[in-house]
């Protein structure tokens, strides 16, 4: 039998899968004036089909601070001039951004809200202790590669330099978030957030010189991989140690702190615009005087957006010494903070509070 021909049993087997089988007991039948026709005719015209989504369009880049400025308005981040202007210059001249502050003021949602309005994919790189190149940049399929071993083994021989090429191909390359974020999809350029550079060590600075300074990255084994259109790079740190020299002369830098009472209720507003005024002007009044106190850690943006929503969920329209008292676990963090503001102090923050809104109305 020649090589190709199907087996008389098998043709047999296979016309059995094209021959109608007998209908069950109680199956429908379509309808009398459907029988008989030919399938096309039971088919939808094109007019009928519902439309195709196109897919988002790639915003423009921000062409003035302003324009910066509503692009972050837009997309529901409140930002003062001083950040529009360095992240408007960060975009213009293709340099990393790096944003340094505590924590909960704000600095990783920029990334967010730049991949959500300017309509880029976000490739997140969230940095800890004792991350490498094989968790950041890229690593090989060992398996793949010992499997594809095996099976040329047990075909008889085998061309070790072909063998060789094939196993150090793009095939068995497993693309960590670094190396991906040099790949350009169809909405343009990625935007690359490493989040909390400061976690790591000093090694892994180092290597992240190449990828900055640069937008490529070296792969022994497969060669150098250049991004063709630089991604947007926005590096956070909550500054629990000094971050080097070096890499910082590679980025634009910007020093994200605290808003001030306006820009916070202005945040308020656009994130919880459920909760009624006078609860949100306490709140933010609340949260701004006890940034004040001398706290472990003193609440960030972040945790007046989760109180004022706990609030809401609690139909709270006003502060009040017991409400407060009860939900400072979702504002503070550490147990020696919450006792320092228990009792008498959280009346007497509230009141002074309350004295300070009455004047500057």
């Amino acid at each position: 039998m020649s090589v190709g021909a199907i087996p008389p049993r098998a043709a047999s087997d296979r016309s059995l899968l094209t021959r109608r089988l007998p209908r069950e007991e109680g199956e429908s039948r379509p309808p009398p004036a459907l029988r008989g026709l030919a399938p096309a005719s039971l088919s939808l015209t094109l007019s009928e089909l519902p439309p195709l989504r196109s897919p988002p369009a790639l915003a423009a880049l921000p062409q003035s601070i302003d324009d910066t400025l509503q692009l972050l308005k837009g997309a529901g981040y409140v930002a003062d001039r001083a950040l529009a202007t360095v992240l408007f210059l960060s975009l213009k001249l293709g340099r990393p951004l790096f944003l340094e502050g505590e924590a909960g003021v704000g600095k990783t949602e920029i990334a967010k809200v730049l991949s959500s309005a300017l309509g880029r994919r976000l490739i997140r790189l969230q940095c800890y202790e004792g991350l490498d190149v094989a968790s950041a940049v890229y690593e090989w399929n060992y398996a793949g590669q010992m499997m594809a071993i095996r099976l040329a083994e047990a075909g008889g021989a085998v061309d070790r330099d072909r063998l060789e090429g094939d196993l150090f191909s793009e095939r068995y390359l497993v693309k960590r978030p670094l190396l991906q974020a040099l790949e350009s999809g169809e909405g343009g350029a990625p935007v690359l957030l490493i989040d909390e550079l400061d976690r790591t060590d000093e090694a892994f600075e180092a290597f992240l010189l190449e990828v900055l300074s640069d937008f490529q990255v070296t792969v022994p084994e497969f060669g150098t991989v250049k991004a063709a259109e630089p991604p947007v790079v926005i590096i956070t740190s909550n500054r629990t140690r000094e971050i080097h020299d070096a890499l910082k002369r590679r980025c634009l830098y910007h020093w994200v702190d605290y808003p001030d009472a306006a820009r916070e209720l202005a945040i308020l507003k656009s994130r919880v615009p459920e909760a009624p005024q006078k609860l949100s002007r306490e709140v933010v009044a609340f949260v701004q005087a006890i940034r004040k106190e001398e706290l472990f850690k003193v609440p960030g943006v972040a945790e007046t957006l989760d109180w004022a929503s706990a609030l809401v969920e609690l139909d709270a329209v006003a502060l009040d010494p017991a409400l407060v008292s009860d939900t400072l676990g979702v504002l503070l963090k550490y147990q020696d903070d919450i006792q320092r503001m228990q009792g008498s102090k959280v009346k007497q923050v509230l009141d002074s509070v309350r004295g300070e809104l009455r004047a500057a109305e």
